[in-house]
């Protein structure tokens, strides 16, 4: 047997264990949510990196910007990412796949799959990487009110991964991720001078549409099922009763004032470009 035979069987019987490791392993269903966070902190690095190299090859200010605005710009792009998955995939549990199905046996609110909680996992890895960020250089990506949003979104993700309860109205609230894109892009036109521009104000224009659908109607209509799963909800361990009515109550709280926030910005806008 000559030495490159040797080496593909060698390379084939590495290729093997390697795929055994990752059935048995890290895609089992004891580990899929474990492999997901690791995922997920890993894809806010990749993320975080690509970011930077994009923007220094095809943004040419961007060398021009303070070490604190380049943090803020790169840690932007891993959120925008992580919102266009969780938004996508929230979207799809909820809405398209049958997992959350009325027509289904058993209460909907503990049901689960494993593609539900490896997304959960996701999102995991995501808010753990960026309340690290946040706390790291505390408050240039954001005050006690971004801590606050993280904190509730974080225990609530976590412990409806590994309880496998009220999975759908975690995955409702995390729609509201879909607000975030608009968010980063307006932050991104202002730094790179051009809030004067149409884009500018086109995306404010959005913004206001997409915050009163994502973060306030869906509030409302995520507490209209409640009530009427109430018996389903009750159901549910104690600490679960008081993430599913607790967190989006003050989720909304905070939407409401965010919302107004962004409806005087906007009204300021449109009054400079008269």
């Amino acid at each position: 047997m000559d030495l490159s035979t040797t080496s593909v069987m060698a390379a084939k019987a590495y290729l093997y264990k390697a795929e055994s490791l990752v059935k048995e392993y890290l895609l089992a269903d004891s580990y899929v949510s474990y492999t997901a966070v690791l995922g997920g902190i890993l894809m806010c690095k990749m993320v975080y990196d690509i970011t930077h190299l994009v923007s220094s090859f095809y943004y040419k200010s961007y060398a021009s910007l303070t070490k604190a605005q380049k943090l803020e710009w790169n840690n932007r792009g891993i959120s925008t990412v992580h919102a266009i998955f969780i938004t996508y995939m929230s979207v799809y549990l909820v809405f398209f796949s049958h997992l959350f199905s009325d027509q289904l046996d058993g209460p909907i609110t503990s049901r689960n799959s494993n593609l539900s909680n490896f997304t959960l996992g996701v999102s995991v890895g995501y808010f753990i990487t960026d309340i690290a960020m946040i706390f790291w250089v505390y408050p240039s990506l954001g005050g006690m009110e971004y801590v606050l949003h993280h904190i509730l979104s974080l225990v609530s993700i976590v412990y409806s991964t590994y309880s496998g309860e009220g999975q759908l109205y975690t995955y409702m609230v995390l729609i509201s991720e879909a607000t975030t894109p608009g968010i980063n892009l307006r932050w991104f036109l202002d730094t790179a001078g051009l809030k004067k521009s149409k884009a500018y104000l086109v995306n404010g224009v959005w913004m206001v549409v997409a915050w009163l659908v994502a973060r306030i109607l869906l509030f409302i209509y995520l507490f209209y099922h409640i009530y009427f799963h109430y018996d389903q909800v009750m159901q549910m361990h104690t600490f679960s009763c008081l993430l599913v009515f607790g967190v989006p109550t003050v989720l909304l709280i905070m939407n409401t004032v965010w919302f107004a926030k962004i409806l005087r910005g906007l009204k300021k806008t449109m009054a400079k470009r008269d």
